[in-house]
C-alpha cells in the first residue's frame, strides 16, 4: 500500500488533516462496505509532526502525532511516502517564523525522487503553499493557494507562477491545492493518480463529493484587489464601484484620473495587479453574479445591467472568470 504523511505544525486547520487522512484511509473501503464487499484499503496514513509532539490545530483541537517529520526516509526506497502540507490556520507568518527547520527540510524535495519520478511526491492544500514556496520549492512552476491571499502570495514569491484560479495544479512532482477545503479535490486527485480512476470515482461518490471542480474563481472576490495604499487608484476603484454599468473607455478613466493613459496602466497594475480594463471587467462579473444570486431577472437583462450588450461576449467572459455560465452559476448559487 501507499504511504502518505501529513505534516503537522501547530497552528494548521484541523480538517484539512483529518479530512484528508480520512479519505486516504477510506479509499477502497467505505465503497466496498456501501456494497457488501471486502474492503481492500490502498493508503497508510500518519501524522508526522517536530520530534514527534503534538500538534495544537488552530481550532484549539489537539492531534497525536505517529512520529517525526525528521525521520521520514523520502530518498531510497520505491514506495517512498506522499507527502502532504496541509493548510495554515493562524497568521501565516507566524506560522513561517514558527517553523525554520520543517521550511529546511522541506527544501529536499527540490529534485523528485529518482525511484518514483512520474508521481506526484509533495503536496500542499491552500495556504500550506507558503511553506513549500519559503523553502524555495515553487520556483518558476505553476501553483495555487486560496484564493483570498493570492496577492500577499504573489508579492513574497514573485517567482512562482501563481494560478490563483486552479483548484488544483501539478508541476512535476509538486501539487498544490486551492482554498480552505479543497483538500476534498486534492486527496481524490491524489488518489486517482496512486490508486486510478476508478476508486477516486467511488471514494467521490461515497464521500458525495463533487469531483468535477476545477476551479475556485466562483468563490473568489474583488475585496482584495483594494490591499494597497495608493490614494489615486483607491478613489478611480470607488468611482467604479458606481459607474461599471456606463460606457467606459481607457481614455476617460485617465482623464478623471488625472494620469496619462500610460501612467494609469502602469500604477493600477502596480497596485491591483490587473489593468483598469481588467478591473473593470472584474467588477462587472461581480455585480451580474450579485444578480444571479439574489433575483430571477434574465441573463439578457443582467447582461445589460452590467455595462455589457451581446449576451454571448458576456456569457463567454462571465464562464472564462468563474469557470461556470451563468445559468449554471445561478443553479449553484442563487438563492
Amino acid at each position: 500500500m501507499q504511504k502518505v504523511s501529513i505534516i503537522g505544525f501547530d497552528g494548521a486547520l484541523a480538517s484539512a488533516i483529518t479530512g484528508i487522512i480520512d479519505l486516504f484511509r477510506l479509499a477502497g473501503v467505505t465503497w466496498a462496505r456501501i456494497h457488501g464487499e471486502f474492503p481492500e484499503p490502498r493508503f497508510t496514513t500518519r501524522l508526522l509532526t517536530r520530534n514527534g509532539d503534538p500538534c495544537r490545530c488552530i481550532n484549539g483541537i489537539t492531534l497525536l502525532s505517529d512520529g517525526s517529520w525528521e525521520e521520514l526516509d523520502t530518498e531510497t526506497t520505491e514506495n517512498a511516502d506522499l507527502v502532504i502540507v496541509p493548510t495554515i490556520g493562524a497568521p501565516i507568518d507566524q506560522v513561517l517564523m514558527a517553523n525554520p527547520d520543517l521550511i529546511i527540510w522541506l527544501s529536499q524535495f527540490s529534485a523528485p525522487n529518482r525511484n518514483s519520478i512520474s508521481q506526484v511526491q509533495l503536496a500542499s492544500n491552500c495556504t500550506g503553499a507558503f511553506l513549500l514556496a519559503e523553502a524555495g520549492l515553487l520556483n518558476n512552476r505553476e501553483a495555487t493557494t486560496h484564493w483570498g491571499f493570492s496577492n500577499s502570495f504573489r508579492q513574497r514569491y514573485p517567482q512562482v507562477n501563481l494560478i490563483p484560479d486552479k483548484l488544483v495544479t501539478v508541476d512535476g512532482h509538486i501539487a498544490c491545492a486551492g482554498g480552505g477545503m479543497a483538500w476534498w479535490d486534492l486527496g481524490v486527485h491524489l488518489i486517482e493518480r496512486y490508486a486510478g480512476a476508478q476508486v477516486a470515482r467511488e471514494l467521490a461518490k461515497a464521500f458525495v463529493i463533487d469531483a468535477g471542480r476545477n476551479s475556485q474563481a466562483p468563490y473568489s472576490g474583488l475585496q482584495t484587489k483594494r490591499y494597497h495604499s495608493d490614494s489615486v487608484i483607491l478613489t478611480l476603484q470607488d468611482w467604479l464601484d458606481s459607474h461599471y454599468g456606463e460606457a467606459i473607455s481607457l481614455q476617460s478613466l485617465a482623464a478623471f484620473s488625472g494620469l496619462t493613459t500610460r501612467s494609469l496602466i502602469r500604477r493600477f497594475k502596480l497596485a491591483t495587479g490587473e489593468t483598469p480594463t481588467g478591473y473593470l471587467q472584474s467588477i462587472r462579473i461581480e455585480a451580474a453574479r450579485r444578480h444571479l444570486e439574489n433575483s430571477r431577472l434574465a441573463v439578457e437583462e443582467v447582461t445589460r445591467l452590467v455595462g455589457y450588450e451581446d449576451v454571448s461576449s458576456f456569457s463567454r467572459l462571465f464562464r472564462k472568470q468563474t469557470g461556470l455560465a451563468p445559468g449554471a452559476y445561478r443553479s449553484r448559487f442563487g438563492r
